[in-house]
């Protein structure tokens, strides 16, 4: 954080002064602040040789294509489609959310996401896509909501280590409904996903996935009895941002999948009756 704060404080002195940061954040309109910004790109985009877009291309980690070969990724998505039951509609998610989509439902830092200068960002969990739409259809339909879906997301953040790209596939799920007492929604669901999540491991020729779950409330001891799953209360990833209970699958020690229940439907949508359990599961990594 300190070296961003410097680097801050060096480009707002460059820039006029600090003043100019709430010109740009809270003064100007979003649709005036879009105006500006459109014309910063057009006139940098115009300053560009095809030289310059290239050098780009070859140095630039987020727009290089994936290094998992197509047709591994594409055998990937056809086993676990083989797997999805009737129950969960499949959504082709649009490569752009809102702005805000990942961090004010959740708690993502916005600089872990690629802002764009038309008040979207790009998408970077499908998940996030899939609770709007679910709080869309949980708002005007009473029943429960199933959807599913594979997108290719990208993520600032810098991440090290063997299948950590800064582009990757996720097949995603969100189920969404009300709850109605003796957490009945959580055990209903829980066990839908995992068997779910496990079975398209297995389609994709991984014979063992593990199944870890970290109770985060003592409330959910009892929604994970009686499932094929190892306590994890070690877990410290997803405290904050998981509520009640989450989980992750490996295969052969490497992370596969993760999931567990968070509150955004029903902040979404107002209503703290309303219950949302995510999941998803690494495509690349599953090629």
């Amino acid at each position: 954080m300190g070296d961003e704060s410097t680097a801050l404080r060096r480009v707002l002195r460059q820039a006029g002064g600090p003043e100019i940061l709430d010109v740009l954040a809270e003064r100007l309109s979003g649709a005036d602040l879009t105006t500006l910004l459109l014309e910063v790109m057009r006139v940098r985009a115009r300053a560009l040789a095809p030289a310059d877009v290239l050098r780009r291309y070859t140095s630039d980690r987020f727009v290089g294509p994936s290094v998992v070969p197509f047709e591994r990724l594409r055998r990937a998505e056809d086993a676990v489609l083989s797997v999805v039951p009737a129950g969960f509609e499949l959504v082709t998610l649009s490569p752009v959310a809102p702005l805000g989509a990942h961090s004010a439902p959740a708690t993502v830092d916005q600089n872990k996401v690629i802002s764009t200068i038309r008040n979207t960002e790009v998408a970077a969990d499908p998940t996030n896509a899939l609770a709007l739409e679910a709080a869309v259809r949980r708002r005007g339909s009473p029943g429960p909501v199933r959807l599913a879906a594979f997108q290719r997301v990208v993520r600032a953040q810098q991440f090290a280590g063997a299948g950590a790209y800064a582009h990757f596939g996720l097949f995603a799920l969100v189920s969404a409904d009300r709850d109605t007492g003796n957490l009945a929604f959580e055990r209903r669901h829980l066990a839908e996903h995992l068997r779910l999540l496990t079975d398209a491991v297995r389609a994709c020729g991984i014979a063992e996935p593990e199944v870890r779950v970290t109770v985060l409330d003592p409330r959910f001891a009892h929604v994970s009895a009686g499932l094929d799953a190892t306590d994890d209360p070690g877990r410290e990833s997803g405290r904050g941002y998981y509520s009640g209970l989450c989980f992750k699958i490996y295969a052969d020690g490497v992370e596969l999948g993760d999931g567990g229940f968070v509150d955004w439907t029903a902040r979404l949508l107002g209503n703290r009756k309303e219950r949302l359990l995510i999941s998803g599961l690494g495509v690349d990594r599953l090629s």
